[in-house]
This record gives structure tokens, C-alpha cells and sequence, in this order.
């Protein structure tokens, strides 16, 4: 039996406290899509397209003409349809599906009023921040910041480098290292920033890395240091030194994913919900796979957020802490909620 929904959509733009920088340049606006299914009996579920068209999914325009020219009955046929190439479509869509309606009472008046939930609790088994990763702004600013993240709770930490001279950064990483209070967890992200010679030297300085002659602290992994079409050189890497690395970019949607895991990618995966595709069919590749995963946030709202935290306390496998300690990088979400759904 085919179901019909009443479909709506806001687009939003949210600008970040302050810029994040990566390899991939400097991120000010983070920009999406929050969808609104009603099914006939008047229940809502929300759902949120958060793409980034740099790291491999759909553009926003893209995604926005495909809510456009959508009718404004949509089913279950078109929302199992949308095309591999809309992955962040494919996420928002389906989670929107997925989502646990939320009753309402069945009259316009009601319904124009209803706004998505902005305080939503992770479900278990993530209860609190030592859970999650923490990201750290690039550069010298990591310094003068872990410690308000420490004390709120984190102790997994997630640096990127790729962004400056790789002489300064190492430098500031020794700082870092020294800082950090032991049995800290660090996890270095170059979004594929690296030449094959500076990722040498970083899973080089890591393996080597020593406080007083004892590890003080664990580099978790080296998160994506060359770029997309280095995979081979990267699979070496993987097997040349006692750091781990974990693909990001590599991994972005789903037939990314399954394209490395079939080259032969044990190592991990980190996978970001938001913009790797259909749900359903993640479930079904992590749970035929067993891979290791760690799931990590696309700076998306809270709509998102909850859906991608719900795969991971389904499919992650070796307790690993998940990338979704960015709240930091945003102001609260329920003023700006109010703003974007006020004229619905």
C-alpha cells in the first residue's frame, strides 16, 4: 500500500560563530533544506538536506530543484526513488520517512504552528560528551580552546591539519601533544591535504610520538591525508605504519563506500549520514560488512542530527567516539527555528 504525505520545505542558512577552515578552504555559512511530511492523518516528520558539494554529494541549487519541482503530494514510491546522485536528498527524504511522527491535531491552524523540536537527546548508548569527538579549530587557535571542551566533557579531540605549512603545524602539534592531559584521544584530519611525502612524515612523527618515553596520549588516526584518487597510495600508508588511517572524502556516499571496501579498505570509515545517501541501504552494507565506522556530523541542525545519531548507535562496532561535538561552532538553535518556520 502506497502512503501520501503533504510535502513542504524550508531552505536556512546558519552562520558559523566562527569560520571553520579546512584544506578545503574557509566555511563561513552553512546553508540546507528542513523538509515537513504530513500524512493524512495529520502527523508530522521532519527531515533536513544538508549537502556539501565539495566533499561529494549533491550541490544546494541541485537539491532545491529537486524539492521544487516535486508535487505537493509526494508517496513512498518517490521517496525510494530519488537518484544515487542526490545523496543528501536521499538522507533527508528518508529520515523524514523514518522519523517518529510527532501527533498533532488535524487542523491548518495547528499544523502552520508546529515547528521542528531543537532540543533533541542522542539515543543511547551515547548519553554524554565523552562520547563524542570534539573539533578543534585549525592552527594555533586548537590551543587556547581544548581546555572549555575538556571541562565540558570531551576527551576524544579531532585537529585538522592540511591548512598551513606542514613545518608550522608540526610545530604546533608538539605543543599540542604536550598540552593535552594524558589518555586524551587525538584525531588528525587532513582532508586530503597531504602529498604523499608530508603524509610520510606525519605517520612517522605519530608512530614516534613520545612524552617523557611513554605514549602520553593516543593518536587515534590519521583522518584522510591524501586526496580521493590516491586510494592505492593510502591502502599502503595503511599498511606501513602503526598509526591508523580512516577514510572520509574516500568514503562519501555510498558507492564510494562500497567501491573501497570491494578495493579492500579494512581500516576505518568514517561516514558522515547527512550526505552518504539512503539510510536503509547503510544499515543493510554495515550490518552485511561488520566494517569499523565512525559517523560524523555535516554541521547539520538538530533534525538531522537526530537521525544520523540513530544510525550510529545502530552500526557503530568498536566504541568509538562519534564526530558530532561542533555544537560549539553555532549559536542556539531554538531563536533561529522560531525564524525559519514562522511563515509556514
Amino acid at each position: 500500500m502506497t502512503n501520501d504525505y503533504r510535502f513542504e520545505f524550508r531552505p536556512y542558512q546558519r552562520r558559523f560563530l566562527r569560520s571553520l577552515t579546512t584544506n578545503h578552504g574557509n566555511w563561513n555559512i552553512r546553508e540546507g533544506i528542513i523538509l515537513r511530511l504530513t500524512d493524512e492523518s495529520g502527523k508530522l516528520g521532519w527531515g533536513e538536506i544538508a549537502p556539501i558539494s565539495w566533499f561529494g554529494s549533491e550541490t544546494l541549487e541541485q537539491a532545491l530543484d529537486f524539492c521544487r519541482q516535486l508535487p505537493r503530494e509526494i508517496t513512498d514510491e518517490i521517496i525510494f526513488s530519488i537518484p544515487d546522485e542526490l545523496p543528501a536528498c536521499q538522507f533527508g527524504f528518508e529520515s523524514a520517512w523514518e522519523s517518529e511522527l510527532f501527533s498533532m491535531p488535524n487542523d491548518a491552524s495547528s499544523l502552520k504552528s508546529a515547528k521542528p523540536p531543537t532540543r533533541l537527546a542522542p539515543p543511547c548508548p551515547m548519553p554524554h560528551t565523552q562520547s563524542y569527538s570534539a573539533l578543534l579549530p585549525a592552527g594555533e587557535a586548537a590551543l587556547n580552546q581544548w581546555e572549555t571542551l575538556w571541562q565540558h566533557g570531551y576527551r576524544t579531540f579531532k585537529w585538522k591539519i592540511g591548512v598551513d605549512a606542514i613545518a608550522d603545524e608540526l610545530k604546533i602539534f608538539e605543543l599540542l601533544i604536550h598540552t593535552l592531559p594524558a589518555f586524551t584521544k587525538l584525531r588528525l584530519d587532513a582532508n586530503g591535504g597531504l602529498s604523499y611525502e608530508e603524509a610520510n612524515l606525519w605517520l612517522w612523527t605519530c608512530d614516534n610520538l613520545k612524552v617523557n618515553g611513554e605514549l602520553a596520549l593516543e593518536i587515534e588516526f590519521i583522518e584522510q591525508p591524501l586526496p580521493v584518487e590516491q586510494f592505492q597510495q593510502m591502502l599502503e600508508l595503511s599498511t606501513s605504519y602503526e598509526t591508523a588511517i580512516a577514510l572520509d572524502e574516500s568514503v562519501a556516499t555510498l558507492g564510494q563506500l562500497a567501491a573501497c571496501h570491494q578495493q579492500g579498505w579494512r581500516g576505518i570509515f568514517v561516514i558522515k549520514p547527512g550526505i552518504v545517501g539512503s539510510p536503509s541501504r547503510l544499515r543493510k552494507f554495515c550490518q552485511q560488512h561488520k566494517i569499523d565506522a565512525v559517523f560524523s556530523s555535516v554541521f547539520e541542525t538538530a533534525i538531522a542530527r537526530l537521525a544520523a545519531l540513530k544510525l550510529a548507535a545502530e552500526l557503530s562496532q568498536n566504541n568509538r567516539a562519534i564526530g558530532f561535538g561542533i555544537d560549539h561552532f553555532f549559536e542556539q538553535e531554538e531563536t533561529w527555528f522560531e525564524s525559519l518556520w514562522n511563515d509556514l
